[in-house]
């Protein structure tokens, strides 16, 4: 099992920065993908970013080049930081550890952070 705990949300202005982070605990072998996802008011949950265990990453073309995910393996921490922030990065963003077993896919989430971009 594994629980993951998001910090780092809050208000910030259009243009301003934050940086997320997701603390894992407990332990499955079987994680591959680390990643952030988003829920915006009345739309649905969409991936952000994610790294997987050798450290290549993607991201959404939205945040491209506007935000960064990294990880510390050694301390079980995932970050995602966030440049340029725009009213439309508005969302509860939610930290996701994905893995397979057997074939079989399945995800852990965290309980989510608020961002709000707002003048």
């Amino acid at each position: 099992q594994v629980q993951l705990v998001e910090s780092g949300g809050g208000l910030v202005q259009p243009g301003g920065s934050l940086r997320l982070s997701c603390v894992a605990s407990g332990s499955d072998s079987s994680i591959g993908l680390m990643g952030w996802y988003r829920r915006a008011p009345g739309k649905q949950r969409e991936l952000v970013a994610r790294i997987d265990s050798g450290g290549s990453t993607n991201s959404a073309d939205s945040v491209k080049g506007r935000f960064t995910i990294s990880s510390d393996s050694a301390r079980n921490i995932v970050y995602l930081q966030m440049n340029s922030l725009k009213p439309e990065d508005t969302a509860v963003y939610y930290c996701n550890a994905h893995g397979r077993r057997s074939g079989v896919d399945y995800d852990y989430w965290g309980q989510g952070t608020q961002v709000t971009v707002s003048s």
